[in-house]
């Protein structure tokens, strides 16, 4: 299976450099940057504002609920705009010269996966705004939604729960973003692995994909981090 794969990734490595790149293009397109300018009549950067983070929680505080919540769509909309349009690269174009259609299907939610992590980087290192991005929780869940929705559906349940017992976003996107990687596991092992088809090559790389993107998420968060071992993190508070 890995000579498999291995091959195939051999006969579509352009692919994936188009589909990094454009996945990275479309991230770097930064909502929060775009909405305040519009909202503040091009006087103020979000990234001036508040703690300085192009995302939306600092949108909410600093700017308003319109301008976070057009955010928070645009943001999603722009993470799945990207998935899919690696998604489709591979189905038009690539060489996949495997029959079995739980393979394919696999492979191909691998490439949501990748996609997905390149313009979480865009978003957070964008390329039109001087690198200077958000953090990339919104981003991330709208990958999760596009590859896989039950991790979502119980991401989500958990951000809740934790959002509505504290009410600080930041330990909420912190605590998720370390349960992303273990909730993936449990979903592709049990349910996909051993319930549907074999298939660990598979649960490896996802398991792997949301490894990498709930550390980097946490890694971006360290100034709350440290606010919140201080006790000092805010509650959320939206500027009317």
């Amino acid at each position: 299976m890995l000579q498999t794969l291995t091959s195939i990734f051999s006969a579509n490595w352009y692919l994936f450099l188009i589909a990094a790149v454009v996945a990275y293009l479309i991230g770097s397109i930064n909502p929060a940057v775009i909405v305040t300018k519009i909202f503040t009549k091009g006087k103020s950067d979000i990234r001036d504002l508040g703690s300085g983070n192009a995302g939306f929680t600092n949108v909410l505080r600093s700017v308003g609920k319109v301008p976070a919540i057009i955010t928070i769509v645009c943001d999603a909309l722009k993470c799945i705009a990207a998935v899919f349009i690696g998604y489709f690269i591979f189905v038009l174009f690539a060489d996949i010269p495997v029959q079995d259609e739980w393979f394919r299907r696999c492979f191909l939610n691998c490439v949501k996966y990748f996609s997905g992590i390149f313009c979480i980087l865009g978003h957070s290192f964008p390329l039109y705004f001087h690198f200077k991005g958000g953090k990339g929780i919104v981003t991330a869940a709208a990958l999760m939604l596009s590859s896989d929705w039950r991790v979502f559906l119980l991401i989500l349940a958990t951000f809740l729960v934790i959002f509505f017992v504290k009410k600080i976003i930041s330990l909420a996107s912190i605590i998720c973003s370390l349960l992303y990687a273990p909730y993936t596991f449990l979903f592709t092992f049990v349910f996909d692995h051993l319930l549907t088809k074999p298939c660990l090559w598979y649960v490896l790389i996802a398991t792997f994909s949301a490894l990498i993107i709930g550390i980097f998420a946490t890694v971006m968060h360290k100034e709350n981090i440290k606010r919140l071992l201080k006790g000092e993190e805010k509650k959320i508070h939206a500027k009317k």
